[in-house]
C-alpha cells in the first residue's frame, strides 16, 4: 500500500507542469531558451525576503513568465525555527517542496508528516495545507502548477512594512489562496 502511495505521488508530482501547461496554452508568452540560475541567486527580483509570515528568503529559480503560466519554482532558504505557514487553501495550483537542508513538519489534510533533507511532499490544490520549521535553518526547493500569483503575492510579503495579520489574510486572499487555520505548533 505504501508503494502504490508514493508511486501515485511521484506520478502526480511528474505530469503537474503538463496539467499547468494545458491549462495556460495560449493565454501568453512563454520562453524559447534555457536558462540557467546560479546557486544562491534568483532568476528576477534578487533574493525576495518575506515579512510577517516568517523571515525566509525566497529566490525565483522558474518564474511564471518563462513557462507561459504553466510552472513556476523557488528556493527557500528557511532562517525561522518555529515559524511557518498558517493553514490555508490554493484553489488553483498544485504544490511541491523538495527538501534540501534541514527539517520541517507539514500537515496535509488530516495527515501530519515529518520531512527532512532527501524527503519530498505533494500538497494537491483545494486540500488545506501548512508546515513549520523545525530546524535552525533549512532550505527547500518549492514548486507550484500553475504558476498562479504565487511571485506577486512572495513580493508583496516582501513589501517594504511589516504587515498585519488582516494585512495577510488579504494578501492570501488577493492571491487566489484562503486562510483556514493558525500556523502549525511543533510537536
Amino acid at each position: 500500500m505504501k508503494r502504490q502511495k508514493f508511486l501515485g505521488t511521484l506520478l502526480a508530482a511528474a505530469t503537474m507542469p503538463l496539467a499547468g501547461r494545458a491549462m495556460h496554452l495560449g493565454s501568453g508568452q512563454r520562453t524559447d531558451k534555457g536558462f540557467k540560475v546560479p546557486r544562491g541567486k534568483g532568476r528576477l527580483h534578487g533574493h525576495i525576503t518575506l515579512k510577517g509570515i516568517n523571515q525566509n528568503v525566497l529566490d525565483v529559480k522558474v518564474s511564471g513568465s518563462d513557462t507561459n503560466g504553466s510552472l513556476a519554482v523557488f528556493e527557500q532558504t528557511s532562517l525561522s525555527q518555529g515559524k511557518g505557514t498558517p493553514y490555508h487553501v490554493h484553489h488553483n495550483q498544485d504544490e511541491m517542496f523538495y527538501v534540501v537542508e534541514g527539517e520541517y513538519f507539514f500537515k496535509v489534510g488530516t495527515k501530519e508528516f515529518e520531512l527532512q533533507a532527501g524527503d519530498s511532499i505533494f500538497l494537491p490544490m483545494k486540500v488545506p495545507h501548512a508546515w513549520t520549521q523545525r530546524s535552525a535553518s533549512g532550505k527547500m526547493t518549492v514548486t507550484f502548477a500553475p504558476a498562479g500569483k504565487m511571485e506577486s503575492f512572495f513580493i508583496a510579503l516582501a513589501a517594504a512594512h511589516q504587515p498585519t495579520p488582516a494585512d495577510i489574510a488579504k494578501l492570501f486572499a488577493d492571491n487566489d489562496m484562503q486562510i483556514v487555520g493558525a500556523p502549525l505548533p511543533l510537536k
